[in-house]
């Protein structure tokens, strides 16, 4: 995929730096990449619900946020990305020392982009399961 912004990179880096969630949850990114974008999420039991599962919306705070870089990294320099719709499916409980949400774009358009984003926990052993998947759309706006 070809970005069409030429310093994409530079600038998915300083908007995620500027999301204050990101830094409250201790996630970062761990992959930047025209199309492609991954972010690495290591367990804290402060995310988990009752039985110690990290929480399923943490698991969709990092999916959504990789499919959104993702898009970006392929929208103009200038514009700026929002969430329009997602749809997530958790497919098994989410245990494991880190989590990478790895988001790839399906289609990039002028307006709208189709991203779909896997998560997967990594084992002690550094196993890796997918626990959820995810796909949505993202709007390109303009400052």
């Amino acid at each position: 995929m070809n970005p069409l912004n030429p310093s994409f990179a530079e600038d998915v880096a300083r908007s995620f730096a500027q999301q204050p969630i990101m830094k409250l949850i201790g996630a970062r990114l761990s992959l930047v990449e025209p199309g492609v974008i991954e972010i690495a999420l290591p367990y804290r039991a402060d995310l988990a619900q009752q039985h110690g599962y990290l929480h399923a919306g943490v698991v969709t705070t990092i999916a959504d946020s990789a499919c959104g870089y993702a898009a970006f990294s392929l929208m103009p320099a200038g514009s700026n990305v929002l969430s329009v719709e997602f749809k997530v499916n958790l497919l098994r409980p989410a245990q494991g020392v880190e989590f990478v949400a790895r988001a790839e774009v399906i289609k990039a358009g002028r307006t709208l982009t189709v991203v779909r984003a896997d998560v997967f926990r990594i084992a002690e052993n550094e196993a890796k399961e997918l626990v959820a998947t995810m796909q949505g759309t993202m709007i390109c706006l303009y400052k």
